[in-house]
């Protein structure tokens, strides 16, 4: 049948071409509104601008027909359409039912597919390039690589629907339901996700660079070795969630639930977690740079060698933490409860040293006398041949580098960091016992390696000026406890 025969017995009132050969055919701009072609063979047919709204296409054959801005609204029953390598750019197919449908590889750029009913299509790598969705259902449908680039799909419904290697950048899926979906190794960067039900989803391997995820439900999916940087999680339950090697770095996770999950390994730096409910967290080698823990439940929790440098732990409760190996370089734990229960109070490192070099002199003439001769060597760092002292004395033991609001070793692979941290502790100690630096008149260095003798020379100097300095030792020993780096003794005179 040709153009002309069709369109003269449309005109005439028939509606039903079942079966019919239109392999080809030029229908361009028609109007067929409610005509009936079930099974027809149209393909590779021109249709574009054509009006087919309330037709009925069922299990008619449209490869590679062009439809280009054509009119399918409210297609009726329309079940097993077959439309791969259709063109169908600005095409109107809203409301259109379309139950099992093959779109594999059409162009559907800038469509409208608004409240279609398309459960069970396959659209593997079609193009859906700013096409709108919006409130349509494409539940057990098949999208995998395919373009959904700016797409709408806004309050649709995709449960179990496959998205794998599909490109959902900057996707509209606000209020969606994508229940038992799979976006394994999906391109899901700047897509809106905010109140989408997610549960049983599968986003192993899956994009989300600043993603929006606010108040989603996510029960028991799978966000294994998912790069989360920047994504805002934030209210969102991540209880029951498989997070193992995921990127979290720089994501924003307020207020989340993430209790008694294994996250060891995990790059959380510059995460903000603040409130967060971690208790039981197994945080072992993670990164947590600059991460924001402030409030935060941190129970029992493992930082074994986990990397906070920098991090915000203000009034964060870390009653029972393991924090062995752990580094807290700049780290600020004002208001935190520490691990022993205790509220956190800082240490004497972090006050000034110079602030005591004004009454130090005032110690020094009354307590002791610096020695020095000629006849013996120069010393060859910050400490003096001998001291004279007279006085009460006091026997300080050897310190290393515990820090006593965590109870455990700090700074394992920072030489400077641990002389800091024993020095801090030494001050301590003599200020207990009515003592300064300026008191102290011998200490002796123990080193588990020599090579580490001028770095440790450069933090030991700023706490004994050398015109003052104790007299001093300086041994290598085989093994220090806790396998530290340097520990310090000292006497000191009152």
């Amino acid at each position: 049948m040709d153009a002309e025969e069709l369109l003269e017995r449309y005109a005439a009132g028939e509606r039903q071409f079942h079966n019919e050969n239109l392999r080809g055919i030029n229908l361009k701009g028609a109007n067929l509104s409610g005509i009936d072609l079930r099974n027809a063979d149209l393909t590779g047919a021109d249709l574009d601008d054509v009006n087919l709204s309330n037709a009925i296409l069922q299990k008619a054959n449209l490869t590679r027909a062009s439809l280009i801005n054509a009119n399918l609204n409210s297609l009726q029953d329309s079940t097993s359409l077959i439309l791969s390598w259709a063109e169908l750019s600005g095409a109107d197919l809203s409301r259109a039912k379309m139950i099992s449908s093959n779109f594999c590889n059409a162009n559907l750029a800038h469509t409208h597919l608004s409240e279609a009913q398309l459960d069970g299509s396959n659209f593997s790598d079609s193009n859906l390039d700013s096409t709108n969705l919006s409130k349509a259902s494409l539940n057990n449908a098949n999208l995998s690589r395919a373009n959904l680039n700016n797409a709408n799909l806004s309050q649709a419904s995709f449960n179990s629907t496959n998205f794998s290697n599909a490109n959902l950048n900057n996707v509209n899926l606000s209020q969606t339901s994508l229940n038992s979906a799979n976006f394994s190794n999906a391109n899901l960067n700047s897509a809106n996700l905010s109140d989408a039900k997610l549960d049983h989803a599968n986003l192993f391997n899956a994009f989300l660079y600043e993603a929006k995820v606010v108040r989603a439900s996510l029960k028991n999916t799978d966000l294994t070795r998912a790069n989360l940087e920047k994504a805002d999680f934030s209210q969102v339950d991540l209880s029951s969630i498989k997070l193992q090697d995921a990127n979290f770095q720089d994501a924003k996770i307020r207020g989340v639930i993430l209790s008694n999950h294994n996250l060891s390994g995990m790059n959380l730096s510059q995460a903000d977690l603040g409130a967060a409910n971690l208790k039981g967290v197994n945080f072992r080698t993670a990164k947590l740079q600059g991460t924001n823990l402030e409030k935060a439940e941190l129970h029992k929790v493992d930082l074994i060698r986990a990397n906070l440098n920098g991090a915000n732990l203000r009034k964060a409760d870390l009653t029972g933490a393991n924090i062995y190996g752990a580094t807290f370089i700049d780290a600020d734990l004002t208001g935190a409860i520490m691990p022993d229960g205790e509220i956190y109070k800082p240490i004497a490192s972090e006050v000034e040293v110079g602030k005591q070099v004004v009454s130090l002199e005032k110690v020094i003439s009354m307590t002791r006398q610096v020695i020095n001769t000629d006849q013996a060597p120069a010393p060859v760092g910050p400490y003096n041949q001998a001291i004279a002292a007279s006085g009460q004395m006091i026997f300080v033991a050897g310190q290393i580098a515990i820090d006593p609001r965590l109870g455990d070793v700090v700074y394992t692979d920072d030489v400077k960091k641990q002389t800091e941290q024993v020095l801090a502790n030494l001050e301590a100690i003599l200020k207990a016992a009515g003592a300064t630096f300026a008191n102290v008149v011998k200490t002796t260095v123990f080193l588990a390696d020599m090579n580490d003798f001028a770095a440790v020379n450069a933090v030991y100097a700023k706490y004994f000026p050398e015109d003052t300095a104790p007299a001093r030792a300086c041994v290598q020993v085989s093994r220090l406890p806790k396998d530290v780096m340097v520990e310090i003794d000292c006497i000191a005179v009152i």
